[in-house]
């Protein structure tokens, strides 16, 4: 069960790594409006693959047939994966069956969700993550705190001291070319005793029945080729049309994500390696009630470039592990409380509700206002705290009587400064533990405003 306020709270305890967290992300934001810049049709680039997306999603069931029917003909076997279990029975005995004891992985937060990795572990098959951020979280045994730069959370100096205890690596040297060279020294070997290769799903191409597969580090590609078999794990969602509809989104994703024009390597799997085995998993884990959902299907549009993560106020100053999810941000928020409302009640406010996640969105999902939406649902559903429920429904109750309103509004300004700390700054104002409350102005603004009138006539 997440709680965003106590875990935020913990964040943000340390100023100096939320204020460096802030400064990294919205680095990597101003990056992407550069990127964005340089194309004069962004926009209409984006207006396509929302269309495209949700075209897509109205005809999911013929797309994904019509993929299995090509990948089939491609000599991969493809199988079919309701929930989470099944994605992670079906894997385990694709390994069982070809006496794997090792695999190397690429970045693939579907198996995140899957927990794949402890699933895995305790049947004695080892498994290694090949992405350098997911590597090193893995090797400090915590999640991802981002789903494209993973350890963001982490200090270089954090990293060497993992790396000095797990790979031993020499004591105080935190120069990120030496930290990396020996992750690659140390993953080199890792590819070389694997006996499979598993990979997530950027893209599918129901016309050619491939996948795609979009990352910066080459990983992926060693994790497919050099073993014998090859596993890729994909949501129902991945699923495009046509090969045409591709540069559509690649050029949108590296660019939304990283402020790069294209990924290092966008790789296409076609067929198994000589020899070799490739199977595709595909995974429903209640992704089609959103199918269903009027308010809320758009989210499954999701490229998962993370533009709504670098550019949120909340996510930036809180870190990704406050969310208690799979998935932090607006999009995790969004995703995770409609899948579970009452593991996940806190998560719809951690949002100002100020629309920059909605504005950076290679496929337009309107987050912001699925995200108000949540919070009209938990209320609806008795999910409320009893405090939050009190509070908005005296809140409500004043803004239908512009009197009432007017009243209390006065009354506040002229008794709040009155009052002695201790009473103003109590358990009970949640907003005032961590702020200041701003000086009371003399005149509220519609007061103003009707003198401004008087004035002028």
């Amino acid at each position: 069960m997440s709680n965003h306020p106590q875990e935020a709270a913990k964040f943000v305890a340390n100023d100096e790594r939320m204020h460096w967290h802030d400064k990294a992300l919205w680095f990597v934001r101003e990056k992407r409006d550069l990127a964005s810049k340089s194309i004069p049709e962004w926009e209409e680039l984006r207006s396509v693959a929302s269309e495209i997306k949700t075209h897509t999603l109205s005809k999911l069931d013929y797309y994904l047939e019509e993929f299995e029917k090509n990948a089939t003909q491609k000599g991969i076997t493809v199988h079919w994966a309701k929930d989470a279990l099944e994605h992670n029975e079906i894997v385990y005995s694709l390994l069982e069956k070809n006496k794997v004891s090792k695999i190397v992985k690429s970045k693939s937060m579907l198996t995140e969700e899957c927990h794949l990795n402890p699933y895995l572990e305790e049947r004695n098959i080892e498994v290694i993550d090949t992405d350098l951020g997911e590597r090193i979280v893995q090797l400090r045994n915590e999640p991802p705190s981002h789903i494209v730069l993973p350890a963001i959370h982490l200090k270089k100096s954090e990293v060497s001291e993992t790396f000095v205890e797990k790979l031993g690596t020499e004591k105080g040297n935190d120069d990120p070319t030496y930290l990396t060279r020996a992750a690659r020294a140390s993953l080199r070997e890792d590819f070389l005793d694997a006996g499979a290769g598993l990979t997530g799903v950027n893209f599918a191409i129901a016309q050619t029945g491939g996948v795609v597969v979009c990352t910066n580090e080459g990983n992926a590609d060693m994790g497919a080729s050099l073993p014998k078999l090859h596993i890729a794990s994909m949501g129902i969602e991945k699923i495009i049309p046509k090969l045409e509809h591709l540069g559509v989104f690649t050029r949108l994703l590296a660019k939304s994500a990283t402020g790069q024009p294209i990924t290092s390597y966008t790789t296409h799997f076609h067929a198994p390696v000589v020899d070799g085995e490739m199977h595709i998993v595909i995974v429903d884990n209640q992704r089609t009630p959103f199918l269903a959902s009027k308010d809320y299907n758009k989210a499954l549009a999701c490229i998962r470039c993370g533009a709504c993560m670098n550019t949120c106020p909340v996510y930036r100053r809180s870190g990704g592990h406050s969310y208690g999810y799979v998935i932090p941000g607006p999009i995790g928020s969004t995703l995770g409380n409609f899948k579970d409302p009452k593991a996940n009640k806190t998560l719809p406010f951690a949002c100002t509700l100020c629309g920059s996640c909605t504005n950076v969105c290679p496929v337009k999902i309107d987050l912001d206002t699925q995200l108000y939406t949540h919070r009209q649902d938990l209320g609806a559903q008795g999910l409320l705290s009893k405090q939050k429920t009190i509070s908005m429904k005296i809140t409500a109750k004043l803004m239908q009587h512009p009197k009432l309103f007017d009243f209390f509004g006065k009354t506040i300004r002229k008794l709040v400064p009155m009052l002695p700390k201790s009473i103003v700054y109590s358990k009970y104002n949640i907003w005032g533990q961590t702020r200041d409350l701003p000086k009371m102005p003399k005149n509220s603004f519609k007061e103003l405003y009707k003198q401004g009138l008087k004035d002028e006539l």
